[in-house]
């Protein structure tokens, strides 16, 4: 999830450079989207992962 973040904004960046600001800020949105729910499920997976028996 975190790689998919990565690329997005490489995407992003790349489009700004060349001056599709629409595309830029879609690809932002999204890598900041996918971003938010890598640390979620991180988190849930980090709690979730030292309740053993």
């Amino acid at each position: 999830m975190l790689h998919y973040a990565v690329i997005c904004l490489v995407i992003a960046l790349i489009a700004a450079v060349f001056g599709f600001g629409g595309i830029a800020a879609s690809a932002v949105g999204i890598a900041k989207i996918l971003f938010f729910v890598f640390i979620v499920l991180a988190l849930i997976g980090f709690v979730l992962g030292n309740r053993r028996p």
